[in-house]
């Protein structure tokens, strides 16, 4: 992959061109991480409000009826619903991995087989989280895609 980077003063947004010979899974997941990048989730943490890019978040888990967004080092509160929060980073590398939580593809460090046929993975930050049973193939096809 080739990556060119220009600078001008005179350009008032940012504009991302990405030349391709044919749509491909390595396309498909720069597009996503690109996507990932400009999507912001409004979340709390010690009193204030911050907006965190979707490219920032590990997982979001759902805990008693309270969503939690998970970052490298930091755990924040949203208002939003899991499945209102799946919906706007379907397309941004975001799988489900249990009926509770959201995982990012792209900060995935590593996964190993678990006994009962779930998985465990590890992230980036060494955490681990644990894909169940149902959520298995929706993973597998997401990583396969992605080799």
């Amino acid at each position: 992959m080739l990556l060119k980077l220009e600078e001008n003063k005179s350009y008032k947004e940012l504009e991302v061109l990405i030349k391709y010979a044919a749509m491909n899974e390595e396309v498909e997941r720069v597009i996503a991480l690109i996507r990932a990048a400009e999507i912001k989730v409004k979340c709390k943490c010690d009193g204030q409000e911050k907006y965190l890019n979707a490219s920032d978040i590990y997982y979001i888990e759902s805990v008693d009826k309270k969503t939690f967004v998970y970052g490298e080092e930091k755990v924040y509160q949203t208002d939003y619903r899991l499945h209102e929060i799946e919906d706007r980073l379907q397309n941004a590398g975001f799988v489900r991995i249990s009926k509770s939580c959201l995982l990012n593809i792209h900060i995935l460090d590593s996964i190993r087989p678990l006994l009962n046929s779930r998985l465990e993975a590890t992230l980036q930050n060494g955490e681990r989280v644990y894909v169940t049973r149902k959520y298995l193939r929706t993973i597998k096809e997401m990583l396969e895609r992605m080799v």
